[in-house]
C-alpha cells in the first residue's frame, strides 16, 4: 500500500473531508487556504482563497456544490465548490472552530471559541438554496459550557446536536429549543479534552478521540458508552470505516516527548482497531509529526491522513486489508 503524498499546504493540517461520492477530498490547514483534491490520484484541483486565518474545519453539501469552512479569522464562509468563489460570509465575535451541514443541507451548525470574555457557543444557521437569499441571522444560539467546543455535529433527523470539547463532556442538545437533553457519564467518559468526533456511516453511533489517550464509541440516541480503544498517545483524530468494522485513530505525543523520539523515522502512525473486539489490528506509519486529521473514503477502500508536517497522505488499501482476521 503505497501512499500518495499530497503536498499543497504550508502549515499543519487541521481537517479532512470527502464528498459523498468519494471522488473529491477537501483539506483544511493553518495556512488560510482550504484545498480540494482528486481523491483517486491525489491531484490538486484548486484552493479556496479568502480566509485570513487558520481554517479549522469544513463540510461539503450532499450534491458537492457548496463548501462551508470555519476559520480563526472569526468567519465562516460558504463557497461554490466548482468555481472557488465565496458565496457568503458569516461573521462572529470569536474564532469559528467546527462546521457541519445538516441532512438536506438546509441548516449548518457552527461552534465558536471562547475569546476575550465571550463564551463558547453553538450557532445554527439556515442555509438558503439560492446564495442571493442567504442571511446571517442565527436560527438558534446555545451559549456553551466552559472551555472550547472542538466539534459539534447533527444527530439523527437533525433533531439533536452533539457537542464535545475541552471539558471532556459530550452533550446532546435539542436543535429546536437549545435545551440540554443528555450529558455523557463522568465515570464512563473521557478524562481529558475531546479533540475529535466522527459519526458512523448510518449515523447510529459515533466515535470520540481524546487527549486521555483513548477513543470511545457511543450510541447516538442514548449516549451509552459501547466501546473504548486505548492507545499510547494523545488522540487528535478519529474515523470509522463505512465498509468494515474498523476504527482508525491518529495522534501525537506530549510536547515534552518530542525531542526524545527518533526524528528520522516517520514514527507517527494511524492505528487501526477492530471496532467490536477493541483490538489493534495494524498501523500505517509515515507522518513526521502528529496526525491531526483522518477521513475514510465513503466507499471504505481508501483513507487519508493529514499531519502536523503539512502533508496529506492518501492510502488505497491492498486487497488483503479486506480479509484481516483476528
Amino acid at each position: 500500500m503505497r501512499p500518495i503524498l499530497m503536498k499543497g499546504h504550508e502549515r499543519p493540517l487541521t481537517f479532512l473531508k470527502y464528498n459523498r461520492e468519494g471522488d473529491l477530498l477537501f483539506s483544511c490547514a493553518k495556512d488560510h487556504n482550504p484545498t480540494v483534491w482528486f481523491a483517486d490520484n491525489g491531484e490538486r484541483l484548486g484552493t479556496y482563497r479568502g480566509h485570513n486565518g487558520a481554517v479549522w474545519c469544513c463540510d461539503v453539501s450532499r450534491d458537492s456544490m457548496r463548501l462551508i469552512t470555519g476559520s480563526a479569522d472569526q468567519t465562516v464562509k460558504l463557497w461554490n465548490v466548482q468555481s472557488g468563489i465565496p458565496l457568503f460570509t458569516f461573521n462572529f465575535d470569536s474564532p469559528a472552530r467546527s462546521v457541519d451541514f445538516s441532512v438536506g443541507d438546509k441548516l449548518a451548525v457552527i461552534t465558536t471559541d471562547p475569546f476575550m470574555g465571550v463564551t463558547s457557543a453553538i450557532h445554527v444557521k439556515r442555509i438558503a438554496s439560492d446564495p442571493a437569499n442567504q442571511t446571517a441571522e442565527s436560527a438558534l444560539v446555545i451559549r456553551g459550557p466552559q472551555g472550547r467546543i472542538n466539534r459539534a455535529v447533527w444527530g439523527p433527523l437533525n433533531n439533536t446536536i452533539i457537542s464535545a470539547g475541552e471539558d471532556s463532556v459530550i452533550r446532546i442538545w435539542d436543535s429546536e429549543t437549545g435545551k440540554l437533553l443528555k450529558t455523557s457519564d463522568i465515570e464512563a467518559g473521557h478524562k481529558k479534552a475531546i479533540t475529535s468526533l466522527a459519526k458512523s456511516a448510518d449515523g447510529s453511533h459515533f466515535l470520540t478521540g481524546s487527549h486521555d489517550k483513548s477513543a470511545k464509541l457511543w450510541d447516538v440516541r442514548t449516549l451509552t458508552l459501547i466501546k473504548t480503544y486505548t492507545t499510547e498517545r494523545p488522540v487528535n483524530a478519529v474515523s470509522m470505516s463505512p465498509l468494515l468494522d474498523h476504527v482508525v485513530l491518529g495522534g501525537g505525543q506530549d510536547a515534552s516527548a518530542v525531542t526524545t523520539t527518533d526524528h528520522r523515522a516517520g514514527k507517527f502512525e494511524a492505528k487501526f482497531y477492530d471496532k467490536i473486539l477493541q483490538e489493534e489490528i495494524g498501523g500505517v506509519k509515515g507522518h513526521f509529526g502528529p496526525i491531526n486529521a483522518l477521513a475514510f473514503n465513503p466507499d471504505g477502500k481508501s483513507f487519508s491522513s493529514g499531519g502536523e508536517d503539512g502533508y496529506v497522505r492518501l492510502h488505497h488499501f491492498d486487497q488483503d486489508y479486506f480479509h484481516i482476521k483476528i
